[in-house]
């Protein structure tokens, strides 16, 4: 840890994946929250996976066809509004394929992102960038989108605070008081799959399912409210990416590899703590 504390001073690359950390952590806090409270996790995995068809389409088409639009950021944001579109469609009009559905759109999107870095000439790029990414080669620029991602998420987050409570908690009574809850989940779904884009560019798909689901899975077992749970997940997510950080820079680990089996570890001691004291109370 003190090799990264000795960097932090001498390295720019090792502030910014400090500060890509903080920032990515008030994302993963809001948005991990609804994620884990109304049980969508795994509609959020397989919009992730379906980043990597928008990024191969984008790819082919500048390469191979010579489009200057749309770019790969372009190309995996329009993919994964289009997956979470499907996948809410069918969780809300055909509940009982809605595991089916998702399972479909996992696994042809990244078959479809395959096929096309396949058949651009010159460009083979390794699928472990996509999956685990590398914070500590964050740029300036991906600080400030990241930046402008917390504020709309908190935004979003503030001023459909309620709206979005009483679609995660109890859909069915929200629907019987005229709440347009169809709109509120596509919403939530579009909010998730924009973070999921912004973020995997940066630290990697698979970090950001962790990141979206463990803190906010560990914040449900100790916070009373949503608010709570939302600050708790963000203080969470932070400390976790800050260790995992400091962890792996002196053995020169993989960072995003690092943190993920940090918050792993975390979220099943909180989960054992929570048990032996309810089978200690009872």
């Amino acid at each position: 840890m003190a090799d990264f504390l000795y960097a932090l001073i001498d390295s720019s690359l090792a502030r910014n994946a400090l500060y890509m950390g903080l920032l990515a952590s008030v994302a993963c806090g809001v948005v991990g929250t609804y994620v884990v409270t109304r049980r969508i996790s795994y509609i959020a995995a397989g919009v992730a996976h379906c980043v990597l068809a928008g990024l191969g389409a984008a790819h082919y088409l500048n390469v191979v066809l010579g489009w200057t639009y749309p770019t790969p950021i372009q190309g995996a944001l329009i993919a994964a509004l289009i997956a979470a579109g499907i996948i809410g469609w069918v969780s809300l009009r055909a509940r009982e394929r809605e595991d089916t559905a998702i399972g479909a759109v996992w696994a042809i999107g990244m078959a479809i992102g395959i096929l096309f870095i396949y058949r651009t000439p010159g460009y083979n790029q390794d699928l472990m960038n996509y999956l685990f990414g590398n914070i500590l080669l964050v740029s300036n620029h991906y600080l400030w989108i990241t930046l402008i991602l917390d504020g709309v998420v908190l935004g979003i987050a503030l001023l459909f605070y309620h709206q979005l409570q009483a679609v995660c908690f109890d859909e069915e009574f929200a629907r019987l008081r005229n709440l347009h809850t169809g709109f509120y989940f596509f919403l939530l779904l579009a909010m998730t799959a924009v973070t999921v884009v912004l973020l995997s560019m940066v630290v990697g798909i698979v970090l950001v399912i962790a990141l979206l689901t463990l803190p906010a899975g560990i914040a449900g077992r100790i916070a009373r409210s949503m608010g709570q749970m939302m600050v708790i997940s963000c203080c969470f997510c932070a400390g976790i990416t800050i260790t995992g950080l400091a962890v792996s820079y002196g053995p020169d680990l993989p960072a995003g590899p690092t943190i993920i089996i940090l918050a792993g570890c975390t979220y099943i001691v909180t989960h054992a703590i929570t048990y032996l004291r309810g089978l200690r109370r009872g």
